[in-house]
């Protein structure tokens, strides 16, 4: 299979065909691919990934296999996480595929295939296949699975940055530790544009043991990255979250106006439906050129978006992290950043939507939402700058989808155990899998653990006389390859017209909420709610002139220790008293209103600020480590600060720090002296300073959807959010009381631990807090940092005008006190 690349190549000669040459890392990457070697290529956003990948697979399988011998079966597979790239990849593919090998077929397998594709293919897969994670997996429930697939030679995995630290990327590991059962000499590639962690994501993807020894293949390109910030004319001393919002209204007007096709990033979806509103208020002519797009809108509408942006026919385009990843959108022209991107890696991934061709400059433009993101954008770009990207881990050993890739390949052929452990633990999530570990999961799949052994519905795999495991009823095998996957969201309904016509989706919470006459915006239309029926809203168009916004419950991102790391390092200059950045100039009055109140927080700091008011004594600590952080340590420093006196504390928090408030005054000894800070029994104390059950079990309602225990419906039959809570709420509770050994309960433990409160990153700032040295200050007035967090509380108990005359009284008396 090493056949080294000719400058005459195939591949080379259609590249010089369109007056390309190939650069240095896509020669490199077809060497690689002809010495048979796996690996990973790193390389910007628009640099070129997709040829250098796929040029040099199709100059081996045109070695291996020479067109005009009749119909090949499937030979490569490339999976895309979004169903949104697979059209996109299957044109850029298509292209030198009908020069090179034009009797050659290249297909699509995605949840949004048409059944008549999907016939057509099972009858006979094409020679290439785009395709996802889910369905990859619903191909190895195949019952000729093994035959089938057996010819695969080539795998590309695209964004691969995307899938390492999910589930799906997991999913994606066991289905290419499968391919390389069937065949041996499978070749696999990853293609990232982002990634801290570039080695170790090679080998999560190529397994832990790949021979030969993966190549990786950094493609470093002069290609430029500009990034800048729109700053606010008067930021003003104060801040808190979203208090520049709507008055950056006017400058993003401004800043669409001067480009041809512009996208403007939230990064949530009620965030994108209120930046639609006040762009079409500012510009109403714009009416039919701005569009919106995010992942609970039709398909058809996302579809049009698409297909406009790449034509030039929308001036702009307000998105969510549904149009993050690759697809080319080759007129757009630059990016806007409504509020923080909240890690280096998202800026840099949004920035390559524009200038999205090698040789043309990527811009993104940070918009501050308030006076700390200004503060934070001049720190993502210096960051950016430096190449400080995170690193993303793989999740370890869930063993919920391990329960789900017993059954898939039991249904796809059968299973003999001792071969399929092995098998396994060639993925790199399940290196370190234990034997006990693998036949609990066997035992799971074949009996339904200790408690329900009584149900059939959950003896889904039987061993047979040869000693195979296979699934034995039709209906355990239809649910099965229904559920399949590990996405699981909030229940959702389908938002519908009277007169017909699908809308998009909404999480059936907030429909809940809704009574007759409700107006709401959704999919950038003011809506009328009339009813619910066989779960669907039904609504029309509003004659009113306002409306609520509808929200997701999907969490909030927090910010990442990178950033926060550089968000401590542009204070410190600030501290000083050097402003280099643009921003820091316009961040000044605030931050010298710090200095003045308080101090400014650095890196060799911890910031400690108290107070005490009417509502009762106040702590403010400033580690920078992101809100989840915070919100572990909030509740560990409340548990051990009432240890030895109850006491009642309520939280706030952000990405920059928290906040205790207790009516009761408490002893600051503690915090003075830094042992409250400790990591001695850190785990022990992480657990009972939390309602560590409830969260667990609110984590178990994914894990039991995941592994089979609990089904969401039949087609067009989907089960309520109710209905699904109910059932697992119940599973849980009869797993605890009769089957306290199921690891899928210590698996909702460590979830909550290690992706809720991220307790590794909860204790690894607790080290660096022992490190520094702690600066309390006692306030009379809130500071300008611990304002933003006061806010995040009364939020939750005042309406927005009380909220306003509040803050104005505080304002009014900090600027009264304050020192010259």
């Amino acid at each position: 299979m090493d056949r080294p690349i000719r400058r005459s190549s195939p591949a080379a000669s259609w590249m010089a065909s369109r007056g390309w040459t190939p650069f240095a890392f896509q020669r490199e990457v077809w060497r690689g691919i002809a010495q048979g070697r796996s690996g990973m290529l790193h390389a910007t956003t628009g640099a070129g990934k997709t040829y250098a990948v796929w040029l040099g697979i199709l100059e081996q399988l045109l070695a291996l296999h020479p067109p005009g011998r009749g119909a090949e079966p499937l030979r490569a597979i490339w999976l895309t996480p979004m169903r949104a790239l697979a059209a996109d990849t299957t044109r850029a593919l298509t292209e030198p595929l009908r020069e090179l090998a034009p009797t050659w077929t290249i297909g699509q397998r995605t949840g949004d295939t048409a059944s008549a594709e999907r016939a057509r293919q099972d009858r006979r897969f094409p020679t290439v296949l785009v395709t996802t994670p889910e369905s990859l997996t619903l191909m190895l429930t195949r019952e000729n699975a093994r035959e089938e697939l057996r010819s695969v030679g080539f795998v590309v995995v695209d964004e691969w940055h995307e899938l390492i630290g999910s589930k799906r990327g997991v999913q994606a590991q066991l289905a290419l530790a499968r391919l390389r059962q069937l065949n041996p000499d499978l070749v696999t590639w990853g293609l990232s544009a982002t990634l801290g962690n570039l080695e170790e994501a090679m080998s999560v993807m190529c397994g832990p043991d790949s021979q030969p020894e993966p190549l990786l293949v950094r493609g470093r390109i002069d290609k430029q990255l500009v990034i800048d910030t729109l700053i606010p004319p008067d930021p003003g001393k104060y801040t808190w979250a979203g208090h520049l919002g709507k008055g950056m209204q006017v400058p993003v007007v401004e800043e669409i106006a001067k480009a041809s096709t512009t996208l403007v990033f939230t990064n949530v979806r009620s965030q994108a439906e209120i930046w639609y509103q006040l762009l079409l208020e500012a510009r109403p002519e714009w009416a039919g050129e701005l569009a919106l797009h995010h992942g609970s809108l039709d398909r058809a509408t996302r579809e049009w978006v698409e297909l406009g942006l790449k034509e030039g026919r929308l001036r702009a385009v307000v998105a969510t992290s549904s149009l993050d990843l690759g697809v080319d959108f080759l007129p757009v022209e630059r990016v806007l950043q409504i509020g923080s991107a909240k890690g280096v890696a998202r800026i840099m991934q949004r920035a390559g939507r524009s200038g999205h061709a090698p040789g043309r400059a990527s811009r993104l433009t940070l918009v501050p939402t308030n006076t700390m993101e200004i503060v934070e954008a001049a720190a993502a770009r210096v960051a950016a700058y430096a190449g400080r990207v995170e690193r993303r881990d793989a999740p370890a050993k869930p063993l919920d989808v391990l329960v789900q890739h017993l059954v898939t390949i039991a249904l796809g052929g059968g299973f003999i155990a001792d071969a399929l452990y092995e098998e396994v633990r060639t993925a790199w999530s399940y290196r370190t899998l234990s034997r006990e570990e693998f036949d609990w999961a066997l035992a799971f799949c074949e009996r339904g653990g200790e408690s329900l052994s009584a149900y059939p519905d959950y003896h889904r795999i039987r061993k047979d006389e040869q000693g195979v495991w296979r699934v034995p009823d039709r209906g355990i095998a239809r649910r099965h390859r229904l559920s399949v996957g590990t996405i699981v969201s909030d229940a959702s309904m389908q938002v519908k017209y009277l007169s017909g016509g699908n809308i998009g989706t909404i999480e059936e919470g907030f429909i809940a909420r809704l009574r007759k006459g409700d107006c709401f915006y959704f999919a950038g239309k003011l809506l009328e709610f009339v009813r619910v029926q066989d779960m669907a809203a039904y609504v029309k168009r509003a004659t009113r002139k306002s409306g609520t916004v509808p929200t997701w419950m999907g969490s909030k991102m927090a910010l990442t220790t990178e950033l926060g790391d550089a968000v401590l390092e542009m204070m410190q200059t600030a501290a000083r008293g050097e402003y280099p950045h643009p921003e820091l100039v316009a961040a000044r009055p605030m931050l010298e209103t710090q200095a003045r109140l308080s101090r400014i927080p650095t890196p060799a700091t911890l910031l400690v600020e108290s107070y005490e008011s009417r509502e009762g004594q106040h702590l403010y600590v400033h580690p920078f480590a992101g809100r989840h952080v915070h919100l572990g340590l909030a509740s560990l420093l409340a548990w051990r600060l009432a240890r030895d006196r109850p006491n009642t504390f309520s939280i706030s928090v952000n990405d920059y720090g928290f906040e205790l408030v207790s009516a009761e005054p408490f002893d600051l000894a503690p915090v003075r002296d830094g042992s409250v800070f400790t990591t001695a029994d850190l785990l022990h104390d992480v657990l009972a300073s939390l309602n560590s059950s409830e969260l667990a079990q609110r984590r178990f309602r994914e894990i039991a959807r995941v592994a089979g225990l609990v089904f969401t419906g039949y087609p067009g039959q989907p089960k309520s959010m109710r209905q699904l809570q109910a059932s697992s709420g119940l599973f849980y509770e009869v797993f605890r009381k009769y089957d306290q050994g199921n690891l899928l309960l210590s698996q909702a433990e460590q979830e909550v631990l290690s992706q809720e409160l991220e307790l590794s990153r909860l204790r690894a700032t607790l080290e660096r807090i022992a490190t520094r040295t702690l600066d309390i200050v006692a306030l009379k007035h809130p500071s300008p940092m611990s304002l933003p967090l006061m806010v995040e509380r009364f939020r939750e108990k005042l309406t927005t005008e009380q909220l306003s005359t509040r803050l104005d009284r505080i304002i009014c008396a900090m600027e009264k006190d304050a020192p010259r």
